[in-house]
């Protein structure tokens, strides 16, 4: 039971890494934004294109950055 305790604790009163969390926004937001840009072109809706990912990607990085550090 102590070590429950110390590992709550310990948790608890950390925030972490920034650069992790950094790092870990854009690797999902640019595998999510593949995956949207893919389905697009799937049905014809744009183009699939690096320049098309990177844009996304870029939005998706800045929204969940803004939304998570409020």
């Amino acid at each position: 039971m102590d070590d429950a305790d110390g590992f709550e604790a310990g948790a608890s009163g950390t925030r972490g890494d920034p650069r992790v969390l950094i790092a870990m926004n854009v690797v999902l937001s640019t595998l999510f934004a593949t995956t949207v840009v893919w389905g697009l072109s799937y049905v014809s809706g744009v183009e699939f294109s690096l320049l098309n990912v990177a844009t996304g990607a870029v939005l998706l990085v800045a929204v969940s950055y803004a939304v998570s550090t409020r």
